[in-house]
């Protein structure tokens, strides 16, 4: 059976600590712990004290000053790892932890999920083509020698980093490593960290290398495990569940997310609240359940951007380069059925095929594999027809040679809406309302993965209204923007009812409309 040797770096809050250590090696596994060098002596005074008598607590033999992006975090791990293989040679994992995190799994389920899967865990994405590094400075973290805190001492950081840019002083990254970078929080088997250890005594050169990197914590587990491993036996993930603000700062948990962190593909979460109380009391009794079972779905990220994307739409006050681009066409007809069910819009689009001899084209700024002629690659991705949007309509007219196109979008697409709105040619819109049934909107969140199926029906209650309401404010909003050719056609009228705008839409007869609005089924899920 797996048996965990955590790994804890902290630095504040003993009582936390030593409560978090009581309850991880309770169920059998271990804990060596690195307390900062620069914290207070009497806190890592009374956190030895209360766990003196507990066998399966070992710490660090040389404490050491830690600093934000600096190699002393990484001398911190190792002389912790050093301290755990030591004391602990029956330990099969060692598991990166800070004072913030929790497990939120029971320990019965972190040691079948270890035991199912010879592998380790740990973020490994490529230094230079991933895209993980989104901000900032990237080649120059490796390629420039760093001995100043950024956070601590900003203005030598910078002048420093300055003076070698200027001197040209920059050096070769060790040839035979390729650099890898991703999250601090990693699980790894224990022939993966005895070999770190040995690969670290053996290469002083690749030691100092990274010492004067910026960030190493980043870099140095993840390079060399991908250097030392298989790439089979590695899974490119993390196992503590962790999520960031659009501003890069790590998002607190509280009391209120219990259920949130237990549904999520992890074992733990960081950071938890220091006043989360509640939360730390069930997850600390959870941990020691060993008949708990889970309901995993994993859909905490996109449920918090999700949430939290509500209420920050800006507005954006100068034009992007492609709005000026040259007008689709003055004589062009654009027309657009606006619907958030895009069976129901791909319905009516095949029925204005049948009646109407105008091409349509289903939601090519929306599905990836929507049918489109080869246009030189601007249709390849959606990134590239979002971007160049009015080049691909000036394409697509041409391609089918006719000036009355049809196509489909997705409600929340407005500001595409305002674009093709405020071109030269003619744009009228057709929007479709439809009634959402529970089990649409139960569908329609796990397809954008708001939620999967493993979701709790307690998430569901909470989750069901906000989703309902979105839909609803993405039509308000399609109204409010005050669209000259905007006209509306909805499931609860008849097809009577439905056939003036959609003969005003295409610019046909009403008897030729009424066909299309008398489509068998149109509405149907």
């Amino acid at each position: 059976m797996a048996r965990i040797a955590f790994i804890l770096l902290c630095h504040k809050d003993p009582d936390a600590i030593v409560r978090q250590a009581r309850m991880l090696t309770a169920a059998g596994d271990y804990m060596a712990i690195h307390f900062d060098a620069r914290a207070r002596p009497e806190a890592f005074a009374q956190i030895r004290a209360a766990l003196a008598d507990n066998p399966n607590v070992v710490f660090a033999r040389r404490r050491v000053r830690c600093g934000w992006g600096e190699w002393s975090l990484v001398q911190a791990t190792l002389h912790a790892i050093e301290a755990a293989t030591d004391a602990f040679p029956r330990a099969t994992h060692f598991y990166m932890l800070s004072g913030d995190c929790m497990a939120v799994k029971s320990a019965a389920y972190a040691h079948d999920f270890l035991d199912a899967d010879d592998a380790d865990f740990i973020e490994s994405f490529d230094f230079f083509e991933s895209g993980w590094i989104k901000t900032g400075i990237k080649e120059d973290r490796l390629i420039y020698r760093h001995v100043f805190n950024e956070r601590t001492q900003t203005r030598r950081f910078y002048a420093a980093y300055h003076l070698q840019k200027r001197l040209r002083l920059s050096r070769q990254i060790p040839a035979d490593l390729q650099i890898q970078i991703g999250s601090q929080w990693w699980c790894l088997r224990r022939r993966t960290i005895e070999a770190i250890l040995d690969f670290a005594r053996r290469r002083r050169d690749v030691v100092r290398f990274f010492r004067t990197t910026w960030i190493p914590d980043e870099t140095f587990f993840q390079t060399l495990v991908r250097h030392l491993i298989p790439e089979t036996e590695i899974r490119t993930r993390t196992l503590t569940f962790l999520m960031f603000t659009d501003y890069g700062m790590p998002v607190t948990f509280y009391n209120d997310h219990y259920d949130l962190l237990l549904s999520q593909d992890a074992l733990f979460a960081r950071k938890i609240s220091p006043e989360a109380t509640e939360l730390k009391e069930r997850l600390g009794t959870l941990y020691a359940d060993d008949r708990a079972s889970f309901q995993v779905s994993g859909e905490g990220r996109n449920l918090y951007a999700f949430l939290t994307g509500h209420g920050r739409i800006g507005h954006r006050f100068a034009n992007r380069f492609w709005e000026e681009e040259s007008t689709l066409g003055r004589r062009r007809d654009l027309m657009i059925v606006i619907c958030k069910k895009w069976h129901v819009a791909k319905r009516l689009l095949g029925r204005i095929r049948h009646v109407v001899n105008v091409p349509t084209i289903d939601y090519l700024f929306n599905e990836e594999n929507t049918v489109l002629p080869n246009l030189g690659g601007i249709q390849t991705s959606l990134e590239k027809r979002t971007r160049h949007r009015r080049a691909l309509m000036r394409m697509l007219f041409d391609y089918y040679e006719t000036d009355r196109l049809v196509i489909c979008m997705d409600p929340s697409n407005l500001d595409l809406m305002q674009d093709f709105e405020g071109d030269r040619s003619t744009t009228r819109m057709l929007e479709v309302q439809c009634t959402f049934s529970d089990t649409y909107l139960i569908g329609h969140a796990k397809r954008v993965g708001l939620a999967g199926e493993q979701t709790s029906a307690a998430t569901w209650e909470r989750l069901l209204p906000t989703v309902r309401g979105d839909m609803v404010y993405e039509s308000d909003r399609i109204r409010d923007a005050g669209f000259e050719n905007h006209l509306t056609i909805k499931e609860w009228d008849t097809p009577e009812d439905n056939a003036a705008p959609i003969a005003r839409f295409l610019d046909i007869s009403l008897q030729r409309a009424l066909e299309i609005a008398q489509s068998p089924q149109l509405f149907a899920d």
